[in-house]
């Protein structure tokens, strides 16, 4: 009979011990997720501000050393992401090419003028910071125009403060959910162990003698279903990547290893807190109150 009810009593431990790395590793693996969607869609974010391009003309008196000079200001321009030089010439070949004629055919001269592609870094496309660009390049005398789309940019700029927000909220629930799902699975556990916790006080020990064993189990489950969830999103990224490589998840290693990190340290700092508060709770509570 001692033996059967042994058995039992282990298989329930096990059964507890598996419900809170399970709920420890779910919980982990949907924020790991989450902070490689922020990490992702920031980047996603910046790769469209960084292909809005600004056009600068220059007049057709300008010379070849005028023109080589500020592609040379540009290279180590701290605004600009790449640039490439547009001539006259190219720029009727592709505008011929778009309408399926040459237009110069029957205007008699080539009315285009030689420009500049400029694609700024993402930092820079904003709009105070474009406009203090556009007007330091105007200072050249031998710019004609400078074209880009500002409403595009407005828009850009607008939705992204829009979804980033909504980013953090949707972050914060997911974080308080968490908390309360990981706290909710180790005072379960802790729970069944109430009578022997309030045994240990009464002939003696001390609360932090007490808690001491039941933190230290809590931390292993916590580093346990930590180190789950991180082979887990390692497994998910590997197959993102190899799927869609274009993507380029796999490029900031450093930001990776922080959320990777994170996840990690969100475990043992859950469990530890949580622990130390629910065999508090049963420390503080009346034998009478146990039942």
């Amino acid at each position: 009979m001692s033996s059967s009810f042994d058995k039992f009593q282990k298989r329930r431990l096990i059964s507890s011990y598996f419900s809170v790395v399970l709920s420890i590793f779910l919980v982990l693996f949907l924020l790991g997720l989450l902070g490689f969607f922020i990490i992702n869609s920031n980047k996603l974010a910046n790769d469209f501000k960084e292909k809005i391009a600004m056009t600068v003309f220059f007049e057709n008196t300008a010379k070849d050393s005028t023109l080589v000079k500020f592609g040379k200001e540009l290279k180590v321009a701290p605004y600009a992401k790449s640039m490439v030089y547009v001539t006259k010439e190219q720029a009727a070949k592709q505008h011929t090419d778009i309408i399926g004629e040459d237009f110069m055919t029957f205007l008699g001269e080539n009315p285009l003028q030689n420009s500049y592609d400029i694609h700024l870094k993402a930092d820079y496309v904003e709009k105070d910071s474009i406009a203090k660009i556009e007007a330091k390049l105007r200072e050249n005398p031998m710019v004609s125009d400078i074209v880009y789309d500002k409403q595009l940019i407005n828009l850009v700029n607008d939705n992204i403060k829009k979804v980033s927000m909504w980013i953090l909220i949707i972050s914060g629930f997911l974080t308080f959910i968490a908390v309360l799902l990981i706290n909710s699975s180790l005072r379960l556990s802790i729970h069944s162990n109430r009578f022997i916790i309030k045994t240990m006080q009464m002939v003696g020990a001390t609360k932090a003698f007490i808690r001491k064993p039941f933190v230290t189990r809590s931390i292993k489950l916590g580093i346990i279903g930590a180190v789950l969830a991180i082979i887990a999103l390692i497994g998910v990224l590997l197959y993102v990547e190899s799927k869609f490589p274009d993507l380029g998840i796999l490029e900031n290693k450093g930001l990776i290893g922080i959320v990777l990190l994170a996840v990690f340290g969100v475990g043992i700092l859950i469990t530890w807190l949580s622990t130390h508060f629910a065999t508090q709770r049963f420390l503080n509570l009346r034998t009478d109150d146990l039942y």
